[in-house]
C-alpha cells in the first residue's frame, strides 16, 4: 500500500510538472509570436508570420591610412542566418578571388592593405552591406564612405615671429583636412605638451597665449600618418620684454564660418594681439555668452571658443570682441548646424490580398532636407503606373500581385549622411482573411471585408455587367444582382480590372451593401481595360462575372506644360524668358503664349511667341514680375506652366527727392530736409543722398556732401554769415546718382540772435469776439534781438489756463473756435523760445449771444457738412500748427487731449485734415485722413495763404473741427514768362521804342523787376544780348538811340525774390526808315512809310476839335516855360547846393546835428528819379523804385502828403524822357549786371527804437532840392526807417556802366561802420534830401503798425554844412545850363512837330 501511494504521489507530481512545462511552452510560443509581430496561431492555421530580418550593425564612415588595414562592420539577424555580400559604388564585390579584401564571419568587410595613389584609388569609395535570406527577401544597409588619407602636404608653414611677454602668438601649420588628427608640435625638438596656454586649432595652427620667456625657442610641426613623419620648417619664436608702450589692437586669427553636424564639436578661432594685452569675449546674435558657467562652451587658449555636442540651437552668428581698454575690435562668423536623416515614422509590415492597393508610409527629417528613395529586396523601385511616390515620401503599390511580396526599405539621404528603415509585405490567399483590423496602410478603395467566414451557399455571378459611362479618364460600371440572391440587400461587390495584356489586376469595392455601381477613376485615354465583378455575402466570395472589355475614349491631344521655364533680368526694363518644347506635345506645336503680370496687380498681359525664348521690354525698373507659358497646337491651348517670378535690375532714380526745404539755424549753419523720391521712381534701394551747395555769388564753386542710409536731413555747418547759399539734393542707388532737385536758396543770418533769455512781452494784443470764436491779433516784442520761436495763447472761461495753443513765430493772428456764446473768456499771450516763456499779456472778451446776427462767424457758416455727433462727441484736436517746408508743402501737426500724456495712438481712431485758400473766395475744402498726429500737405500753390483745421473720428464718434491754423507757402521762381509783349516806336522819335508787357500768369510771388533782352541777331547766345533792367512792377520801358531800319528782337524775363523766371518768346520789331515813319513790329502789319490813312468827312470835325485842343495846350506850355525862367536867386542857390560829388568834394565848416521830422509816408510808392538833365548824349536812365520795407507805413501829416502829391503831378510830364536808354552807348561792351533781386525777408524785424549809429557815415551822400521829384524828397523818411534795420542787412544793387555822375541804377545800402562793402568808384544816387540850413526844423509825431499808436522820438540826422561861395556859384551855373535851356529846346522842337502835323491835316 505504501509503495502504491508513493507511486501515485510520484505520478501526480510528474503530471503536475508536465502540465507546468506545457503551459510554459505555450507561453513561450505566444511571446515569440508577439515579438515577431504575428498573431497567435490556431491549430491548422495557414497564415504565414512576419520574419524578423534586420541589421544589428551597419557600416559607418571610416578614415584609413595608405598601407594599413581597414574594416567596415556589418551584422544582420534572421532565422535562418542571412547571406552577407558587399557593394562598392553600387557594384557587388567579388570577395572569393580578392586577396586583400575578405568577409569576416559576422559579415564585416576586412581590407588588409589599403591601396591609394594619385592615379589608383581602388579602396576609396562608398560601401553598402547586403543581407539575403532565400525565399524571404533582401535588405541593404546604409551607405558608408571609406576615405584614405593622402600624402602629407603643408598648405602653410610656421614663420619666424616675436611676441611681447603676456601677449598671444600663433604659428601656422595647415595640412590636408583628413591629416589634421595626425599633426603634433615640437618645441626645441621636444614634443610640445598642450595645456590651457598652448592649444592646437582644428586646422593644425598652434596658439600660444600669455607668453612667457620660456616659450621662446624653435618650433616645428610634424605629420605622422603611418609612413615616415613629415616635418615643417623650423622657426624661432622670440619673446620680448614688455615695452610699457601701447600698440594697436589687431587680430592674429579671426573666426571663419563653420558647418557642423549635431553631436560634433565646433571651434571658432579668435586670437588678438596688442598692448595693453586684450581680453576676448564672445556674443551670439547680440547676446553675451557665459563661458564660465556653461559646460558646453569653453574658452580655449588665446580666446578661441569651443562648442561641444553641437545642437540646432547653437546655429547663429558669433561675434569675437577684443578689448584692451584703449580700443575695441570685433570679428564675426556664422555657425551652421546640420542634422543626419532621422525617421519620424518608419514603414510597418503589411498583410494584403492580390489586386489590392497598399501604401508604405515613411516620414523623415534632417538638415538639409533629405531625399527619399525606395528599395524592394535590394533593388531600386522605379516609379511607374503601379508603383507611385505619394505625399512626398510614401510608396503606393497598386493592384498587388504575388511577386510584390518581400522586404521594402525607405532610404533617406542628405549631405550629412543616410539612414534606412524597412518593412515586410505578405500577400495572403483570397480565402484567408487578414488576421487584424485593416491597417492605415490599406487604401479605402481596397479595404477587404474581414468578417469571419461561415459555411453556407455562396452568391452566383452578378448579371448584366455593362459600362454605362465611358470617358477618357474614367468608366462607370453597373450590374444586376446575382440570380442566387435576387434581393441582394446583404451582398457587397468587388470590381477587378486590368489593362489588356497586363497581368497585374486591381480591385475597387463598393461603398455599401446592395450598391450595384462603381466608378473606376484614373484610367488612361484610348486604352482597353478588362473588368469583372464578384459578389460576396457573409459566407464568402462567389463566382466572377464574365470579363467585360471596354476601351476608354481618346483624349483631345492638347500640349502639356512647357518644361524648364526660366526668367532672368537683362536690364532695368527688360526680362528674358526661355523654355523648352512640352514633353507630351501630342501634336505639332503651332505657337506659345507668354503671360506676365506685375506683382501686386491683377492685370495679366500676354504676347504671342513662335520660338522658345522672348524678351519683354518696357518694364518698370526694380519691379517683380511673374511669367507663365502656354503651348498651342491645332486643338487649342495646352496646360500652363507654373509661375516663375523675377525682378528687373535696379537703376539710378528717375526723379529727384521731394519736398526739399531749408531751415536757417544761425549765422553759420543751415539744415536741409527732404523726402525720398516717389516710390515708383526710386528704381532700386535708396542707398544715400548727395547734397550739393554753393554760394549764390560763386556758382562754379560747388561743395558736395554724401548722406548715407535713409537719413532725410543734413546739417551744413561752417558757412559764412549773411551769405546766400543754393542747395540741391539727389538720391543714390547702387547704380549711381539720380536727378537733383532744383536749386533752393537760403541766406544765413547776419548775426545770431540772443537766446540766453526768454523773449520780452509782446508789444500789443487785440481781441475781437464773435458768437463761438474770438479772433486774436498781436505784434511782436519791441526788442527783436531776442529769439522768438513762437507764441503761446492761453484761454478759458474766467481763467486763461484751461487751454493753450502754440503758434509759429511768423504768425500774427489766430482764431479761437468752438467757444460758448455769451461767455466771459480771459486770454493770455506769451512769446517763447528754447529758454522758456516770456512775460504774458492779458485781455478779456465776452462772446456774442446766439441772437446777435450783426457779425456771424464765417468759419461756422462755410464749414462743410459734419455728421451729427453722438451725445458724447470727442474732443477736437488742439495745438494745430502749420510748418511751412517749401513752396508747395506744409506740415500740419496737432495734439489730441483724449490720448494719454505720451500721445501714443493705440485704438482705431483717425484724423481728418482739411485745408483751403481764400483766393478765390469760393474755393472748396480739400480733405485727407491720417492715423498719426501730423500730416504732410503737398501740391499747394506757391506764395499762397492756406488755412487748416483737423477733426478726430473714432468709430461712430467724431469731434468738431479744431481751431484754424494758417500758413503761407514759400515763394517760387516765376514759372511762366511775361505776357502780351509788344514793341512800338515813339511818336516823333524814330530811334526810340517803347516796350509794353503784362505780368506772368504764374508769378509765384511778388514781382520785383524785369529784364529786357534785345539784339539784332535772334540766334545769338543769350549772353550776347543787351540787357535792360526794369526795377519794380512797371509794365513799360523806353529804349532810345536805336539804328534806323534795323530789325530788333526782344525778350523779357520776370523775377521775384526766388530768382528769374523763363523768358518770353522773341518779338521782332523793325525801326522806321525815316523820322516820320512808324516802326514795324512782328505783331503789327507793315503798312509802309508813305502810307496815309484815308480821311472821311465824318472825321473832319474830330480833326478840328483836336487841333483847337492842341493849340490850347501849346499856349499853356509856353506860359509855364516863361514862368519857370523867373526863378529867384535863392532857389538857384538851393539847386546848386544839391549837386552831389559822391564823396569827392570836401565841404568846409562844422556840421551840425539836425533832427528832421520823422516822415512816415507811403514809401511803397517811393521811386528814385534823376535829379538833373544829363548833357551826355547817351544817358542811361531807368526808373528804379527803392525796395519796400517789410512793414507798411501809414502817413500822419495829411498836408505834407497833399503837397507831395501836387509836386508829383507837376513832374509827370518829364517821366517819359527820363525813362530811356540807348543801344549806341552800350554797343561794343556788355555790362556786367548785378540785378536787384529781393532777398528773403530779413531775419530781424524793424526795431521800434531809432538808432543813430550809422548816420554820420552817410551824411556825405545827402542833398536836397525843392524842385526834385517828391519821391526823392521823401528819401530821408526812407532812410530813417531803414536805419532801424540791422546794419548787416544790405539793399540789393544793380551795377551798370554809368554815363553821368548823378545817374545810376545803383540803390546803395546804408554803409555799416567800418570799410564800405560797395565799389567806391561807382556813383550812387543820393538818398537823403536836405532843406536850407536856415529853415526851422519841426518835430512831427508819427505812428506805425509796429508801435500801434505810441509816439516815436524823431530821428537825429547829421547834415553837412553849405559849400563855399565859389563852388556854389559854379554849381548854380552848371545846373542852369544843363537843365532849363535843354528842356526848353526839346519842348519847342516837340511843339514845332505838332504844328507841322496840324498843317498837314488841315491842308489835306
Amino acid at each position: 500500500m505504501a509503495a502504491e501511494r508513493r507511486a501515485r504521489r510520484l505520478l501526480s507530481t510528474s503530471s503536475f510538472w508536465l502540465c507546468c512545462l506545457l503551459l510554459l511552452e505555450r507561453r513561450a510560443s505566444g511571446a515569440a509570436a508577439a515579438r515577431s509581430g504575428s498573431p497567435p496561431q490556431s491549430p491548422g492555421s495557414s497564415i504565414r508570420t512576419f520574419t524578423p530580418f534586420y541589421f544589428l550593425v551597419e557600416p559607418v564612415d571610416t578614415l584609413s591610412i595608405r598601407g594599413s588595414s581597414g574594416i567596415l562592420n556589418c551584422s544582420a539577424y534572421s532565422e535562418p542566418s542571412p547571406k552577407i555580400e558587399w557593394k562598392k559604388d553600387g557594384t557587388f564585390l567579388n570577395l572569393v578571388s580578392d586577396d586583400r579584401r575578405q568577409l569576416l564571419p559576422d559579415g564585416s568587410l576586412f581590407i588588409s592593405n589599403v591601396v591609394h595613389s594619385k592615379h589608383n584609388k581602388p579602396d576609396e569609395g562608398y560601401y553598402q552591406c547586403v543581407a539575403t535570406v532565400e525565399s524571404l527577401g533582401t535588405i541593404v544597409s546604409r551607405t558608408a564612405k571609406l576615405t584614405v588619407a593622402g600624402l602629407p602636404r603643408f598648405s602653410s608653414q610656421p614663420e619666424p615671429s616675436s611676441v611681447y611677454v603676456g601677449n598671444s602668438a600663433i604659428l601656422n601649420c595647415e595640412v590636408n583636412a583628413d591629416l589634421v588628427p595626425f599633426v603634433r608640435w615640437e618645441h626645441n625638438r621636444q614634443p610640445l605638451l598642450l595645456d590651457d596656454r598652448l592649444n592646437k586649432l582644428p586646422s593644425g595652427t598652434l596658439v600660444i597665449s600669455n607668453a612667457t620667456e620660456g616659450d621662446g625657442g624653435l618650433y616645428r610641426c610634424i605629420v605622422e600618418s603611418g609612413g615616415p613623419p613629415k616635418y615643417s620648417d623650423e622657426v624661432e619664436l622670440k619673446v620680448l620684454p614688455d615695452p610699457d608702450v601701447t600698440s594697436n589692437l589687431v587680430f592674429l586669427k579671426q573666426p571663419s564660418s563653420l558647418v557642423r553636424v549635431i553631436g560634433q564639436s565646433a571651434v571658432l578661432p579668435c586670437v588678438a594681439s596688442g598692448l595693453p594685452t586684450p581680453t576676448i569675449r564672445w556674443m551670439k546674435n547680440e547676446e553675451a555668452l557665459d563661458t564660465e558657467s556653461s559646460e558646453r562652451l569653453v574658452l580655449l587658449a588665446g580666446g578661441s571658443l569651443e562648442i561641444s555636442d553641437v545642437t540646432e540651437d547653437d546655429a547663429g552668428t558669433y561675434f569675437c570682441i577684443a578689448d584692451n581698454g584703449n580700443e575695441t575690435i570685433e570679428a564675426q562668423a556664422e555657425l551652421t548646424v546640420q542634422a543626419q536623416p532621422e525617421f519620424l515614422k518608419q514603414p510597418t509590415n503589411i498583410y494584403a490580398h492580390e489586386s489590392m492597393d497598399i501604401v508604405f508610409e515613411c516620414e523623415v527629417t534632417g538638415k538639409p532636407t533629405p531625399t527619399v528613395k525606395w528599395v524592394k529586396n535590394g533593388d531600386m523601385v522605379i516609379p511607374s503606373d503601379y508603383f507611385k511616390i505619394v505625399k512626398e515620401h510614401n510608396l503606393q503599390v497598386l493592384g498587388l500581385v504575388k511577386s510584390d511580396e518581400g522586404f521594402y526599405q525607405c532610404i533617406a539621404e542628405n549631405d550629412v549622411g543616410n539612414a534606412q528603415a524597412g518593412a515586410q509585405l505578405i500577400i495572403l490567399e483570397h480565402d484567408v482573411a487578414i488576421p487584424t483590423l485593416p491597417p492605415t496602410s490599406l487604401t479605402s478603395a481596397t479595404t477587404d471585408h474581414l468578417a469571419p467566414a461561415t459555411t453556407g451557399p455562396l452568391p452566383s455571378a452578378p448579371r448584366d455587367v455593362v459600362a454605362s459611362l465611358v470617358s477618357t479618364r474614367f468608366i462607370k460600371l453597373t450590374w444586376r444582382t446575382p440570380a442566387s440572391d435576387p434581393h441582394g440587400d446583404n451582398v457587397t461587390y468587388s470590381v477587378f480590372y486590368t489593362k489588356e495584356g497586363i497581368a497585374r489586376e486591381r480591385v475597387e469595392n463598393t461603398s455599401r451593401p446592395g450598391e450595384m455601381q462603381v466608378t473606376i477613376q484614373n484610367l488612361m485615354p484610348a486604352t482597353v481595360y478588362i473588368f469583372r465583378v464578384m459578389a460576396q455575402n457573409k459566407h464568402g466570395s462567389g463566382e466572377s462575372s464574365a470579363p467585360l472589355r471596354v476601351e476608354t475614349q481618346p483624349e483631345v491631344q492638347l500640349p502639356g506644360p512647357a518644361p524648364n521655364i526660366r526668367a532672368y533680368a537683362t536690364s532695368p526694363t527688360s526680362i528674358t524668358v526661355t523654355w523648352e518644347t512640352p514633353l507630351s506635345g501630342n501634336g505639332e506645336i503651332q505657337n506659345y503664349k507668354l503671360y506676365y503680370m506685375e506683382k501686386g496687380t491683377d492685370k495679366e498681359q500676354d504676347v504671342d511667341v513662335s520660338s522658345h525664348s522672348h524678351t519683354i521690354n518696357g518694364l518698370k525698373k526694380y519691379t517683380e514680375y511673374s511669367f507663365r507659358v502656354v503651348a498651342y497646337n491645332k486643338h487649342g491651348p495646352g496646360v500652363s506652366t507654373q509661375d516663375v517670378a523675377v525682378r528687373t535690375f535696379s537703376d539710378v532714380p528717375s526723379a529727384a527727392p521731394q519736398n526739399l526745404s531749408l531751415e536757417v539755424r544761425n549765422s553759420k549753419s543751415i539744415v536741409i530736409h527732404w523726402q525720398p523720391p516717389p516710390l515708383a521712381t526710386q528704381n532700386g534701394q535708396i542707398t544715400g543722398y548727395k547734397v550739393r551747395y554753393r554760394k549764390a555769388s560763386r556758382k562754379s564753386d560747388v561743395t558736395e556732401t554724401l548722406v548715407t542710409g535713409t537719413q532725410l536731413s543734413q546739417l551744413i555747418e561752417g558757412l559764412d554769415r549773411g551769405t546766400e547759399y543754393n542747395f540741391r539734393v539727389a538720391a543714390l542707388t547702387i547704380n549711381g546718382t539720380g536727378p537733383a532737385t532744383d536749386w533752393l536758396s537760403a541766406e544765413t543770418f547776419e548775426s545770431d540772435l540772443d537766446e540766453t533769455r526768454v523773449p520780452e512781452v509782446p508789444s500789443s494784443l487785440h481781441v475781437r469776439p464773435l458768437v463761438t470764436s474770438i479772433v486774436v491779433s498781436w505784434t511782436p516784442p519791441e526788442n527783436q534781438n531776442i529769439v522768438v520761436r513762437g507764441y503761446a495763447i492761453g484761454y478759458g472761461i474766467g481763467s486763461p489756463h484751461a487751454q493753450t495753443i502754440k503758434v509759429d513765430y511768423k504768425q500774427r493772428y489766430y482764431t479761437i473756435e468752438n467757444l460758448d456764446p455769451s461767455s466771459h473768456y480771459v486770454i493770455t499771450l506769451k512769446a517763447f523760445n528754447n529758454v522758456g516763456e516770456g512775460i504774458p499779456l492779458y485781455e478779456s472778451a465776452v462772446t456774442r449771444p446766439h441772437t446777435d446776427t450783426s457779425e456771424v462767424d464765417l468759419f461756422v457758416i462755410n464749414a462743410p457738412y459734419t455728421p451729427v455727433p453722438d451725445p458724447t462727441p470727442m474732443m477736437p484736436p488742439v495745438g494745430v500748427q502749420a510748418s511751412i517746408l517749401s513752396h508747395d508743402t506744409i506740415r500740419i501737426t496737432w495734439a489730441d487731449n483724449s490720448l494719454p500724456k505720451h500721445q501714443k495712438i493705440t485704438d482705431s481712431r483717425y484724423y481728418t485734415v482739411r485745408w483751403k485758400t481764400n483766393i478765390p473766395a469760393n474755393t472748396k475744402y480739400k480733405n485727407a485722413n491720417a492715423t498719426t498726429l501730423s500730416y504732410l500737405v503737398t501740391g499747394l500753390k506757391p506764395n499762397t495763404l492756406y488755412e487748416f483745421s483737423v477733426m478726430v473720428t473714432k468709430g461712430r464718434r467724431s469731434s468738431t473741427w479744431s481751431m484754424t491754423a494758417h500758413g503761407t507757402t514759400f515763394e517760387l521762381v516765376p514759372t511762366s514768362p511775361p505776357k502780351d509783349v509788344t514793341v512800338v516806336s515813339k511818336e516823333g522819335k524814330p530811334r526810340t521804342i517803347i516796350v509794353n508787357w503784362q505780368p506772368p500768369s504764374e508769378a509765384n510771388g511778388k514781382i520785383t523787376g524785369y529784364i529786357i533782352y534785345y539784339s539784332t541777331d535772334v540766334n545769338a547766345e543769350i549772353h550776347d544780348w543787351v540787357i535792360e533792367p526794369v526795377v519794380g512792377n512797371r509794365l513799360t520801358h523806353q529804349i532810345q538811340e536805336l539804328t534806323l531800319d534795323t530789325p530788333y528782337y526782344f525778350k523779357i524775363q520776370a523775377r521775384n525774390s526766388k530768382g528769374m523766371g523763363p523768358m518770353s518768346e522773341a518779338v521782332q520789331f523793325r525801326t522806321p526808315k525815316a523820322s516820320g515813319s512808324a516802326g514795324k513790329g512782328s505783331r503789327l502789319p507793315d503798312l509802309g512809310s508813305d502810307y496815309k490813312p484815308p480821311m472821311s468827312d465824318s472825321n473832319m470835325l474830330l480833326v478840328i476839335i483836336v487841333s483847337v485842343g492842341v493849340i490850347t495846350i501849346v499856349v499853356v506850355v509856353i506860359i509855364a516855360v516863361f514862368c519857370t525862367r523867373r526863378t529867384t536867386s535863392h532857389q538857384k542857390k538851393k539847386r546848386a547846393a544839391c549837386k552831389s560829388v559822391n564823396g569827392s568834394h570836401k565841404y568846409k565848416g562844422n556840421s551840425k546835428d539836425v533832427k528832421p521830422p520823422d516822415l512816415w509816408i507811403h514809401h511803397e510808392r517811393l521811386e528814385l528819379k534823376p535829379i538833373d538833365k544829363s548833357p551826355d548824349p547817351n544817358p542811361i536812365m531807368t526808373d528804379t523804385p527803392i525796395p519796400r520795407n517789410s512793414q507798411d507805413i501809414t502817413p500822419v501829416d495829411n498836408s505834407m502828403d497833399s503837397n507831395i502829391h501836387q509836386r508829383r503831378n507837376s513832374y509827370r510830364g518829364h517821366e517819359s524822357e527820363d525813362s530811356m536808354s540807348t543801344l549806341a552807348g552800350r554797343r561794343g561792351m556788355r555790362p556786367k549786371m548785378m540785378m536787384p533781386f529781393d532777398s528773403q525777408p530779413p531775419q530781424q524785424s524793424v526795431r521800434n527804437t531809432p538808432s543813430t549809429d550809422t548816420m554820420p557815415a552817410s551824411s556825405s551822400q545827402t542833398c536836397c532840392t525843392d524842385h526834385q521829384d517828391p519821391e526823392g524828397a521823401t528819401s530821408s523818411s526812407y532812410l530813417a526807417s531803414s536805419q532801424e534795420e540791422d546794419s548787416g542787412q544790405s539793399l540789393p544793387t544793380a551795377h551798370v556802366r554809368p554815363s553821368h555822375p548823378l545817374k545810376s541804377f545803383a540803390v546803395p545800402a546804408i554803409p555799416p561802420p567800418g570799410p564800405p562793402t560797395y565799389d567806391p568808384a561807382l556813383p550812387s544816387t543820393p538818398l537823403l534830401s536836405q532843406q536850407a540850413l536856415n529853415h526851422h526844423i519841426h518835430s512831427v509825431k508819427t505812428a506805425s503798425i509796429g508801435t500801434l499808436g505810441r509816439s516815436r522820438p524823431p530821428m537825429p540826422v547829421v547834415v553837412p554844412s553849405a559849400p563855399e561861395v565859389q563852388e556854389t556859384t559854379r554849381m548854380l551855373e552848371d545846373s542852369e545850363s544843363s537843365y532849363e535851356p535843354d528842356e526848353l529846346t526839346k519842348e519847342m522842337a516837340h511843339l514845332e512837330g505838332l504844328m507841322k502835323d496840324l498843317n498837314a491835316i488841315t491842308t489835306a
